[in-house]
């Protein structure tokens, strides 16, 4: 009897490694169908244009298509939290700008970057200022004078609190410069403000305003850079004018991101970060990259250790920016964020 249910019991065991063995190969290979792209803010700004760009190319290396979401609100949380409700299977991605590194300490939501995993930290888009084309500043150097004559009175449009935007502005007040600020939902948004002579000027990433500058509507008066633009090497950069603001210049101020949930199964994860660096080659991405003048990130941080170790310096940068200026509710060191440059 107990030579019998020895037998039983190996060919139980024999029978269930087979099954297992079989099951793992014909599981499914990940994609199985489409994906979902969220991206969190509104359609025709910078996170928008180069997510959809993105998912055109990843398409080709996925064989599945990708839908584009724009799920905007609350500086970008609304957009992450739909993705961290998803399911962890990694067919609900986010591709997201800057506002997951200052979520928290702005009391919008409790997420930030370590809720994630990177698959790619893919461009910056530089920041600009631009004007209206009757605008009666000629130089960047005039709108510094006029802001300096009439602190307060001049006025500059952004996308609330929290943003790059706003990160901009507070390195203008740490270089002596008071702007009215007048915030408006979207990049889009403020660039119509300038339009509409609402206001005055605003920061606006590149990408969003080649059609302007091109078609004349906006006058490009300088770079929040510490490089001249190759397209415009006339125009000057920030710290060319403001000496002094360099060492808050040379932080990619929009940087842009894939990122799927943190517990997405490793093995999607090196499918998704596989076909980024594939997308990445193709023609069409290359050329629409040279176009907008966009910084390569993925170049810099290839990797998933100089990805998070990337996040944590932006974190600690604009966090503290925001916190030491009065504009963050919380103070940064309620999270563990250490103060790192300043």
């Amino acid at each position: 009897m107990n030579r019998r249910i020895t037998i039983a019991l190996m060919l139980f065991c024999t029978f269930g490694l087979f099954a297992a063995g079989v099951a793992e190969q014909t599981s499914p290979v990940y994609p199985q169908k489409p994906i979902t792209m969220i991206v969190p803010y509104g359609a025709g700004g910078t996170t928008d244009i180069s997510g959809r760009q993105l998912a055109i190319q990843l398409e080709k290396h996925l064989g599945k298509s990708i839908t584009v979401i724009n799920q905007g609100g609350a500086s970008g949380s609304i957009g992450a939290r739909t993705v961290l409700d998803a399911k962890s299977d990694g067919y609900t991605v986010l591709f997201t700008a800057e506002s997951l590194g200052t979520q928290r300490v702005m009391g919008l939501s409790e997420m930030s970057y370590d809720d994630f995993t990177p698959i790619m930290v893919a461009v910056n888009d530089p920041k600009v200022i631009v004007v209206h084309k009757d605008s009666p500043y000629q130089t960047l150097q005039d709108l510094v004078n006029d802001i300096k004559s009439r602190p307060g009175k001049v006025k500059m449009s952004y996308t609330g609190p929290g943003g790059s935007g706003h990160v901009q502005a507070l390195i203008y007040n740490k270089m002596g410069l008071d702007m009215a600020l007048t915030a408006y939902p979207g990049g889009a948004d403020c660039i119509v403000a300038v339009l509409g002579r609402q206001v005055e000027f605003t920061n606006s990433n590149y990408s969003t305003v080649t059609g302007y500058l091109e078609s004349g509507d906006l006058k490009l008066l300088g770079i929040s850079a510490l490089q001249r633009l190759e397209a415009h090497p006339e125009v000057p950069t920030l710290d060319e004018i403001l000496p002094g603001s360099q060492k808050y210049l040379g932080n990619p101020f929009t940087p842009l991101s894939l990122l799927v949930k943190a517990d997405v199964p490793a093995t999607v994860v090196q499918i998704l970060r596989e076909a980024a660096s594939k997308a990445v080659q193709e023609q069409a991405w290359k050329d629409f990259v040279a176009k907008n003048s966009l910084d390569k990130l993925y170049e810099k941080y290839p990797d998933e250790a100089s990805m998070r170790s990337f996040f944590t310096e932006w974190e600690s940068l604009v966090s503290w920016l925001l916190y030491d200026n009065g504009a963050a509710k919380i103070s940064p060191e309620k999270f563990g964020i250490k103060k790192l440059h300043y």
